[in-house]
């Protein structure tokens, strides 16, 4: 970030230096607003489901991996996006919000323009209630912020956040503006001209900034994955990118994505995606997954509680099934099992710390494969191997892009009493939140 005596924020907002490379936001939130839970399908669903957003606009909350839960399990986080159905632009106003789940209001507390579709503005809580984070477009950079909650300080830091430490110690992202050049929704929207990766740079890949010391640094390149590949030599013509990022809960590890594009005129198509672990501190970079065991149908990973393993969704044809499964390993790649193979793998899966229930959910194009017209919650019982769901929701908004697509993405809360998901009833972006605490005792 340019060090200036001020500077306009992508919303508008004045923006004044309050340390080297950190500045303070001038804005203002508005005041909490009384807003009516709705029960969703009374006595037709497992467990208490509730509407929780208002009906004056379009919610989601941020992703199945984010826990949209305050660490005290009081306040939900969600973004309330300007429009569903057309693409993002640079100066679309996406609000960041705060539902008290148990006064019934929700608050704006901030603005931004660095959103998506898929994540919102990448709601990430603090170790309290007090901090919340997000991203915004500040001068020539997409940068991590800070809302306090309390003071209602906002902080913009020097680096991207795609996910925020367990500790609060440090954000980690790859440039948001460039998560898009391999799929739109995650990052962004473009504000400056970006012309990508070249090869494999030693000089781009996971950026970490320390939320302290404001000091970013580069923590994995993408030459450090390449190097790393068991088939570099199919990379070699290939531009590389950096995709999901997220830590342990422990805060330990980190597990990211990483995707190969290839030139127009090459013969190799699609997003090879691979996917590698590495410390926290940037040590000990492995493959866990590669890019032939990722080539048949499969989707994002996710850590298991335990921080040691990654729980995803994949086609796992070397073991002689060709269906698409819950499948768990070690981080190293090591000790792979599908979880259950009486369930096929769909949307978006994590599991509770004893491994006993599995939450999911089916893409539009899934389930209306299987003659549904709505989304089931699933929660699979893998101890009894029996599956129920939660409740259904309607997500297929009919859209033309698959990147205005809406998916319920469920997030457990942090004592996995609770299910926070998306849903669309009436065609309009809503965020509920299912009770299950008479459900899993």
């Amino acid at each position: 970030m340019k060090r200036r005596d001020f500077i306009t924020t992508s919303a508008g907002f004045m923006a004044f230096v309050a340390a080297p490379g950190v500045f303070s936001v001038d804005y203002q939130s508005d005041s909490p607003k009384r807003t009516k839970f709705r029960d969703y399908r009374k006595n037709k669903s497992l467990g208490k489901v509730q509407i929780v957003t208002p009906d004056d606009g379009f919610y989601l909350h941020t992703f199945y991996d984010v826990c949209p839960f305050s660490p005290s399990q009081k306040l939900l986080a969600v973004n309330k996006i300007p429009f569903q159905g057309k693409a993002v632009k640079y100066g679309d106003l996406c609000d960041v919000c705060i539902v008290d789940l148990e006064n019934e209001t929700i608050e704006k507390v901030y603005s931004t323009k660095g959103w998506g579709y898929q994540l919102g503005a990448n709601l990430n809580w603090g170790k309290t209630d007090r901090y919340l984070y997000t991203n915004d477009i500040i001068g020539d950079d997409a940068v991590c912020v800070r809302i306090d909650l309390e003071t209602k300080e906002i902080k913009a830091f020097a680096g991207p956040m795609y996910h925020i430490a367990p500790d609060e110690s440090a954000v980690v992202g790859f440039p948001l503006d460039m998560i898009n050049a391999t799929q739109m929704g995650y990052g962004v929207p473009a504000f400056r001209k970006c012309d990508g990766t070249v090869g494999s740079p030693a000089d781009q890949g996971l950026w970490r900034t320390d939320l302290k010391t404001n000091k970013k640094t580069l923590l994995v390149s993408i030459q450090d994955v390449y190097q790393k590949a068991k088939d570099k030599e199919f990379l070699n013509d290939g531009n590389g990118y950096l995709f999901h990022s997220k830590f342990n809960p422990q805060g330990t590890r980190i597990l990211q994505v990483v995707r190969y594009l290839f030139p127009e005129n090459s013969a190799k198509e699609g997003r090879n995606p691979m996917l590698y672990a590495f410390n926290s501190d940037g040590s000990d970079v492995h493959q866990a997954i590669t890019r032939v065991q990722w080539s048949l149908r499969g989707n994002h990973p996710n850590w298991h509680p335990d921080g040691e393993r990654i729980v995803m969704n994949l086609t796992p044809a070397w073991l002689g099934d060709n269906e698409m499964r819950f499948c768990i390993f070690h981080h190293t790649g090591k000790d792979f099992r599908i979880l259950s193979k009486k369930f096929l793998g769909s949307g978006h899966p994590s599991l509770t710390p004893d491994s006993s229930y599995l939450l999911s959910d089916y893409y539009a194009k899934e389930y209306k494969k299987l003659g549904l017209t709505e989304s089931p919650i699933r929660l699979i019982d893998l101890n009894t191997e029996k599956e129920e769901s939660i409740c259904s929701v309607f997500t297929d908004l009919d859209v033309e892009s698959n990147t205005f697509r809406i998916d319920p993405h469920p997030a457990w809360s942090r004592d996995f009493k609770k299910v926070c998901f998306n849903g669309a009833p009436n065609g309009v972006r809503q965020v509920f939140v299912a009770d299950l605490s008479n459900v899993l005792g």
